[in-house]
């Protein structure tokens, strides 16, 4: 009685571990990127649009090359999606691809940040 109860305790045991280890398999974070071509002109836009993306759900990173005036984000597609990104840079008061800044967004930005604004 005692040997059975240890083998069935022992298989009860690798049955969990085989059970847990494998449970996290199909559960990998995954992740996307995207990139946004923006209107944005110098660095202090570069700094408004990572710092806001930052804070952004579901983004793990972003960079704008302010040359290409692209911004290149990386974010879990469970919790955000490349139209949502481009409506948050629309809210800061730039265009992000085909979606238009919000006037009134781009009403506040700094002169230096408006698409008209010299190279600098």
């Amino acid at each position: 009685m005692k040997k059975s109860s240890v083998i069935s305790g022992w298989i009860f045991t690798l049955v969990v571990m085989v059970v847990f280890s494998t449970a996290g398999f199909g559960q990998q974070k995954k992740s996307d990127t995207v990139a946004i071509k923006t209107s944005a002109v110098c660095g202090m836009c570069k700094d408004r649009i990572e710092s806001c993306l930052a804070f952004e759900k579901g983004v793990k990173s972003s960079s704008l090359d302010v040359e290409t005036k692209v911004v290149i984000v990386i974010f879990n597609p469970a919790k955000t999606s490349p139209q949502q990104l481009r409506k948050t840079l629309s809210k800061l008061g730039y265009d992000a691809d085909t979606i238009h800044a919000n006037p009134a967004a781009y009403a506040k930005l700094p002169a230096c940040c408006k698409k008209d604004a010299p190279k600098h």
